[in-house]
């Protein structure tokens, strides 16, 4: 069973950091980490989570959605991990929807992101893919992708007015 890492929170430098590319897929570490992230991330009721987050500075993440306390309606995926990814295209429609992150518990925000993207990445088996993403996965894969370059999603929220609690987002947003 792999460990569950700590995230790390809000106010720690590594999660302003330019994460650093990934050279060696068959480093065991890395693979390790993969594992680790996809436990973790399941513990911890995301549906995505960034290896900044886990105070490991690498350009790597996962998208994990499914449905669960947090994300109620999320649509379900296996977990994937998406080394070196990149955004290649993008719609010209942006799309505002409530996010959370791991790493600011407790805050909900309206932020907008592109509702389509085609982006590419390599899998944990060194495979590249291509491919488009839309709605709530090209949302997770957008926030997922700001944590490589040190961006969190309260940077991206146009006004504080869209910024409320955890309780006040799960009693007013979420059931609706």
């Amino acid at each position: 069973m792999s460990e569950i890492l700590e995230i790390i929170q809000l106010g720690n430098p590594i999660l302003r950091q330019q994460a650093q590319p990934i050279d060696n897929l068959a480093d065991e570490r890395i693979q390790t980490l993969i594992d680790e992230l996809i436990t973790t991330v399941a513990k911890a009721n995301g549906v995505g989570i960034a290896s900044p987050q886990v105070a490991e500075s690498y350009r790597l993440f996962i998208v994990a959605s499914r449905p669960n306390p947090r994300y109620p309606n999320a649509p379900t995926m296996e977990p994937t991990a998406m080394i070196n990814p990149r955004i290649i295209a993008h719609s010209t429609e942006v799309v505002k929807g409530w996010e959370g992150c791991l790493s600011i518990p407790g805050i909900r925000g309206l932020v907008p992101r592109y509702q389509a993207i085609e982006v590419e990445y390599t899998s944990r088996d060194g495979e590249l893919h291509r491919q488009e993403l839309t709605d709530f996965v090209a949302r997770i894969f957008q926030h997922e992708y700001d944590h490589l370059d040190g961006i969190v999603f309260i940077d991206r929220v146009e006004s504080t007015q869209h910024l409320m609690t955890e309780k006040e987002y799960q009693e007013r947003i979420s059931l609706h």
